[in-house]
């Protein structure tokens, strides 16, 4: 996972470079135009009425910038940014020390929320709602109750898993963001934006090839941009055009749809080893050698996006475009059309 470079996920390096090439504000940000539409007109109403912005939920798969957003609203609120991650609030006693430590209009944000202890997530419940911390004092008939103030702020969950989340923590957001994939033409505008900060001089159909190939995430998009820089100053002009655009990804081994070898193996484990499917995930996780959740978070989300795979009640089968992808035909189209047909009536298998 960390050598592959069109994951999604934050990788060795990607921390610095993020962080110079991040939006600061609505404005500068490209793409999720329904989620900025959203939050700049909850921002302006509680900037107009001087309080803290409701509590924002983003979900949707790694990479598509809830951290940035999170950043963005930060500044936007005029309060400082606390970024921890649900893992890493091991204890209630962790927590208390976080939220008692913010002002007014602060934001803090939780990654991987989904992923919070149940007795620190109970620990939120007041602090979201009565902006109140109940701590127990004591034990057996000494034991007392004390409550706690807290300062307005805006907690800000990012997950890939809202399905994992509580109904009572997820009713307590007032704000839900889900995060889209980018279009092609986003990417390529993410691209040329990132170039012109790194002094990075690129023709327009490189900026399109580059953002063609990063899967709908402006994180990918970066992550190739720079490589492809490295490839044109030793083997180019300095300058990327198309040409060279082109070579250097093929040497990363990232093809014309943006998979990697990973994404092939899968797609041709389901089509030479289980006759296109349907085969179930926990099967297919065995057979390739990796982790149930690594795929279900990480590989499938863009191969289902793409529509190069179809979950049906009875596993994962590869479409028609997995196949015209490998130039292969399909062996019987009877069975494949008889689970398409069911995966409209069936979300997941079951």
């Amino acid at each position: 996972m960390e050598d592959r470079i069109v994951t999604p996920l934050n990788i060795k390096g990607d921390a610095e470079s993020e962080y110079s090439l991040r939006p600061k504000s609505l404005k500068e940000y490209i793409g999720q135009r329904k989620v900025k539409e959203k939050l700049k007109i909850f921002i302006e109403a509680a900037k107009n009425r001087k309080e803290a912005l409701d509590h924002v939920l983003f979900y949707g798969p790694p990479g598509l910038g809830k951290t940035t957003l999170a950043n963005i609203i930060a500044l936007e609120m005029g309060g400082n940014l606390k970024i921890t991650s649900g893992p890493a609030i091991e204890r209630a006693g962790d927590l208390a020390a976080i939220l008692t430590g913010l002002d007014d209009k602060d934001v803090l944000f939780i990654d991987e929320i989904h992923r919070l202890n149940r007795s620190v997530e109970e620990i939120l419940y007041p602090a979201m709602e009565d902006y109140a911390l109940d701590i127990v004092i004591g034990k057996g008939a000494s034991t007392k109750s004390i409550r706690l103030d807290l300062p307005r702020f805006t907690l800000i969950g990012a997950t890939t898993r809202v399905g994992l989340l509580t109904a009572p923590l997820r009713d307590r957001f007032g704000v839900l963001c889900p995060m889209d994939f980018y279009d092609q033409e986003e990417l390529s505008e993410i691209v040329v934006r990132s170039c012109n900060i790194l002094k990075i001089k690129i023709e327009p159909e490189a900026s399109v090839e580059i953002g063609k190939r990063s899967r709908g995430t402006p994180r990918i998009a970066n992550r190739l941009l720079k490589r492809v820089r490295d490839y044109s100053e030793v083997k180019g002009n300095g300058t990327i055009d198309l040409k060279t655009s082109e070579a250097a990804l093929e040497l990363l081994e990232v093809d014309k749809e943006g998979f990697d070898s990973i994404d092939n193996k899968i797609l041709r484990a389901i089509i030479d080893n289980f006759n296109g499917g349907p085969v179930g995930i926990e099967t297919l996780a065995y057979f390739i050698g990796e982790e149930l959740d690594t795929i279900e978070d990480v590989y499938e989300p863009y191969l289902l996006q793409k529509g190069f795979i179809i979950r049906t009640p009875r596993g994962r089968i590869a479409s028609d475009s997995a196949y015209k992808h490998f130039n292969k035909t399909r062996k019987s189209s009877n069975a494949y059309h008889k689970n398409l047909k069911q995966s409209s009536l069936f979300d997941d298998e079951v």
